[in-house]
């Protein structure tokens, strides 16, 4: 492999790594961008309901920041929200310059005050911005990229990051972002495309990254039973209602995603229905929905909770750094606290743009390399998880937690499953999207972060 070094390489190719490449481009910068797969395995082209942002003639900033705040369960670090917040409207005001076809009507999901989300075709949008933003990235004579790339571990020596391992060979480059994506794959039940295993969190740690919030995993209530299928929130923010086997209305629709998927836990078999709403603002998924066998104007189409977004990561300040000099990290693979216990629905796009063009900003700052580098360690194998790993994070780490479960899952070889089980039992209270059948209630006592750091235990800290 080349060893041409870049000013900025980007590991990733979702929202939040193509945002990052586009903004060091658009500075002169040369970027190499890295994906294990293809654009379309990203989470981001797969994301359905929208990109939330105070665009709307009643909302401002400060409204979602409450909401956001509110969803939270007072664990969102205050910064990191008003950056989100107040960025948000002008990130989405570029796609729109940028040319993507958002519906004309903004659209209310759960836990918002304000129809604030703007969406294509009702459940289309996050391949209509990855689209645009890969047709932008691909004109660029300063963007390379290379696709089916694994990155086995991170170049790093004497505290600095000077690149990545692949199976290849080492690439060198004065700053890394890993925009790399989530660990919800590693439940047996999730929305996401199969090789999102949290694969940043496991490179990360072995090089000494911080990370913190691993028991944070935000599982979305309405997926489509014995699928990937998710049925965007957006369908209830139009009037769509969950029912159980007697056709009864059981739960409030648009309660934060955490209360929704325990309380269809809590019923067992339990549908959603769509017969009411006005399905052809959703052209795309109604015509899954119709592949997958069911038909959605005459009857009710069977739901169950499955693991969407997560919410810890490594640990990042406000411009994406981590705590390795030269490395940044953004989007669902950080933690930066936005998020809190449990993520307002539809932030998620908003937080790739967001804090990807910051973290890309902050990159171009890094120094020079010196004229002769180090020669990297030897890389390790490539991570896999088997079909028996994902059957047990889903039983032992799922929406409802028992201590005894957690502990066998901590003892597991993998890194990251290993990770989420030892911060789940650390928060001994429930919590947004961390749910403890023992503790089933929030404990003041935790309101604040755990944080690992290289060498030392897991410690409680408050953000701010």
């Amino acid at each position: 492999m080349s060893q041409q070094p870049y000013d900025v390489l980007v590991v990733g190719s979702g929202v939040a790594g193509l945002t990052a490449a586009l903004t060091a481009d658009e500075h002169g910068a040369s970027v190499l961008m890295l994906t294990k797969g293809h654009s379309v395995d990203s989470s981001s082209w797969h994301a359905q309901g929208g990109i939330a942002a105070a665009i709307g003639a009643d909302d401002t900033a400060d409204l979602h920041a409450v909401d956001t705040e509110r969803a939270g369960r007072d664990l969102c670090r205050p910064s990191a929200v008003r950056a989100l917040v107040e960025e948000g409207p002008e990130r989405v005001r570029e796609l729109i310059r940028l040319g993507v076809p958002f519906d004309p009507e903004l659209s209310l999901e759960g836990g918002h005050s304000r129809r604030r989300v703007s969406s294509v075709n009702g459940a289309a949008t996050g391949s209509a911005v990855t689209s645009v933003l890969w047709r932008r990235m691909a004109s660029s004579d300063r963007i390379a990229m290379r696709e089916a790339t694994a990155v086995l571990a991170l170049w790093v020596d004497e505290g600095r990051c000077l690149g990545v391992i692949t199976p290849y060979g080492p690439i060198e480059a004065r700053s890394t972002i890993l925009a790399m994506g989530g660990a919800a794959a590693l439940w047996a039940r999730s929305t996401n495309p199969p090789g999102q295993i949290g694969d940043a969190v496991a490179i990360g740690v072995a090089a000494g990254v911080t990370v913190a919030d691993m028991e944070f995993m935000q599982f979305h209530p309405t997926v489509l039973e014995g699928s990937r299928l998710l049925l965007t929130e957006a369908l209830r923010g139009d009037g769509a209602i969950l029912i159980d086997s007697r056709g009864e209305r059981f739960v409030e629709e648009l309660a934060p995603r955490d209360e929704v998927a325990r309380a269809i836990v809590g019923k067992g078999r339990v549908f959603l229905d769509l017969r009411s709403i006005d399905r052809s603002r959703f052209p795309g998924l109604m015509e899954e929905i119709a592949k997958a066998g069911f038909d959605p104007a005459v009857e009710p189409i069977p739901v169950s909770p499955a693991a969407h977004y997560t919410i810890g990561g490594l640990v990042t300040d406000l411009v994406g750094r981590t705590n390795i000099d030269g490395l940044y990290a953004a989007g669902e693979c950080a933690a930066t606290g936005v998020h809190g216990a449990n993520r307002l629905a539809s932030n998620s796009l908003l937080e790739c743009l967001v804090f990807g063009r910051r973290a890309a900003l902050a990159a171009l700052d890094e120094p020079q390399f010196p004229a002769r580098l180090p020669t990297p360690a030897a890389a390790p194998p490539e991570r896999a998880a088997s079909p028996q790993l994902l059957e047990q994070v889903w039983r032992e780490a799922g929406v409802i937690r028992d201590p005894a479960s957690l502990a066998s899952l901590a003892a597991t070889a993998d890194p990251v499953a290993s990770l989420v089980a030892r911060f789940a039992l650390a928060r001994a209270e429930s919590r947004g999207v961390h749910y403890r059948i023992d503790a089933p209630v929030t404990d003041p006592a935790f309101e604040g972060h755990l944080v690992l750091r290289p060498g030392h235990d897991l410690v409680l800290e408050r953000w701010t």
